[in-house]
């Protein structure tokens, strides 16, 4: 790929025993996705989450590109309170290759991007997390409502379905168009759609408030915080991904995540994030 060479090993493991998804397939997903990816992903520190033996064993974080990488990713150092982390980048295809030859199955960045010598953010996000009681189409309901209050800022958004069990509702975002920071603004926000539905929606971070209501979780944009990146898989027990959508689908009826599978057949149509970018 592009010259590089990743040696694959185990390539018939079964990482997702329920669909019989393989890890030869989690590296073809990649590999075809890299197009459609890469844009989202470029100038982003990389946090990855790993599944060595398969959704069904434990995981683990990892922020630190571990020894053995090969010498041609890309990285990022950057401090913190306990100590300098050096992450990878992922400016190619081949290295989305290695991430998943390495089992990691889940891409975390934030909502920055580094420029020169320091982070500017580009895109706002609301991760939209359905409490008990709550299924995916109230968390879409509450969506369409924000979309209307972005569209009265002038921001442009598109919506997401998370792979897990909400959706998050990213919209684009210049700082020089605005007198609040990205955090500033979301937390508002929420706080505004809890005070509209106080039935239906929160932006407390206590789980006891939760119940029966979307939790509208505005601290993504805090430049510490990641979110998994647009067409990444997921560790859950069946291979859904998370998959940029269009309003309309979010609108209409029966709305539910996307499989590796069903993403890959949207490869024909425009990436509905293109206007973030």
């Amino acid at each position: 790929m592009g010259g590089r060479t990743v040696r694959v090993t185990n390539p018939g493991r079964v990482v997702y025993p329920e669909d019989g998804v393989t890890k030869a397939d989690v590296i073809g997903y990649y590999v075809r996705m890299a197009e459609r990816m890469l844009p989202h992903l470029r100038r982003r520190p990389v946090t990855r989450i790993r599944w060595p033996g398969g959704v069904n064993e434990p995981r683990f974080f990892e922020k630190q590109l571990p020894k053995g990488a090969p010498d041609w990713v890309e990285t990022l150092t950057l401090e913190h309170a306990d100590g300098p982390v050096t992450y990878p980048l992922a400016h190619e295809s081949a290295a989305l290759a290695w991430f998943a030859q390495q089992n990691a199955l889940e891409l975390h960045v934030p909502q920055w991007r580094w420029r020169g010598d320091s982070p500017r953010v580009d895109r706002l996000v609301l991760d939209l997390d359905p409490g008990p009681r709550v299924g995916l189409s109230g968390c879409a309901q509450m969506a369409l409502w924000l979309k209307e209050q972005l569209d009265a800022s002038g921001l442009v958004s598109v919506p997401v379905t998370s792979g897990s069990k909400g959706i998050h509702v990213y919209a684009r975002w210049r700082s020089s168009d605005h007198s609040q920071s990205p955090s500033e603004y979301a937390k508002q926000l929420a706080e505004s759609a809890a005070e509209t539905f106080p039935r239906g929606a929160t932006a407390s971070m206590s789980r006891a408030d939760r119940g029966g209501k979307v939790f509208i979780d505005w601290s993504q944009n805090n430049a510490s915080k990641t979110t998994i990146t647009p067409y990444s898989l997921r560790g859950r027990s069946r291979p859904f991904a998370a998959a940029p959508r269009g309003w309309n689908e979010v609108a209409g009826e029966n709305l539910a995540h996307l499989t590796l599978g069903e993403v890959l057949d949207r490869l024909a149509d425009p990436d509905p994030l293109e206007v973030l970018l």
